[in-house]
């Protein structure tokens, strides 16, 4: 709230003995209404100005006068009144509450393995760094990647119903990740490899942890759908098509994202 546009400024000045005003008698009228001649032994003078202060400033100033009123000696010298309008000076504190970083912390391991809603396995495909979904065949289980799944809780969970997690392939230190090249592109899933045991995860984390974690909700059908906590609305998903790459999709895309868990073959 500005003070009518008006700037108040105090100058000290020295003092003399002779004024028309008794210091003791100096209330806040009497300072909005001096014309600065007399001046008040010529200690204070008041000047309006045009420059806006907030009307608590305008507050602290003349409370600080007021209260230089209460002291025995009208004798004062430049430092002295200085140093009685500093005492008296009102401080203003900002505080700024700065968001701690989200952590993750993990609790359990469990081995299993995928299959879209329409039963196509994640398998390897090849050397490349991501998977494909295909339809195995009886006596093909062996090429269906199994994965070790660990769960993480946070303090302050941010999607109700939803469990943290991260997929690694078993017996290896690759991991599914949600990555972008750059701002511009979307988000794509890769594998990813992790020499860390992450033990905890910590939203940001320089070395792009935070990309391994997906929320996993579960359907009262036993499906599960996977999305991305460092990109929220893309999800882990496959194309209708066999030999497909696994990729992030949005939910209207023409994609399945519902996954089944299974934690024997």
């Amino acid at each position: 709230m500005a003070c009518g546009g008006f700037e108040v400024i105090v100058a000290l000045e020295t003092f003399h003995s002779e004024c028309m005003f008794g210091y003791d008698e100096l209330d806040c009228s009497d300072l909005l209404s001096m014309s600065g001649r007399c001046g008040m032994h010529k200690g204070v003078k008041v000047e309006m100005g045009t420059h806006p202060h907030s009307m608590k400033q305008v507050v602290n100033i003349i409370v600080a006068l007021q209260r230089m009123k209460h002291k025995q000696s009208t004798e004062f010298g430049d430092d002295e009144l200085l140093n009685i309008i500093m005492e008296n000076v009102i401080e203003e504190h900002h505080v700024n509450f700065v968001r701690a970083a989200q952590s993750y912390v993990k609790t359990m391991n469990v081995q299993c393995s995928v299959c879209d809603e329409f039963q196509k396995s994640l398998v390897r495909s090849g050397g490349s760094p991501y998977l494909i979904a295909k339809t195995l065949k009886g006596g093909n289980d062996q090429y269906k990647v199994r994965f070790n799944l660990s769960t993480y809780m946070s303090p302050t969970p941010t999607k109700p119903d939803s469990q943290p997690v991260c997929l690694g392939i078993s017996k290896s230190n690759l991991y599914l990740a949600c990555t972008k090249a750059d701002q511009s592109n979307s988000p794509s899933l890769v594998l990813k490899e992790i020499n860390d045991s992450l033990d905890t995860i910590v939203d940001g984390d320089a070395k792009g942890y935070d990309h391994l974690l997906f929320y996993r909700t579960e359907s009262a059908v036993s499906n599960n759908t996977f999305e991305s906590v460092k990109f929220p609305g893309w999800f882990i998903s496959t194309a209708f098509d066999d030999d497909e790459r696994v990729e992030m999709c949005q939910t209207s895309s023409a994609r399945i994202n519902n996954f089944m868990l299974k934690t024997k073959n």
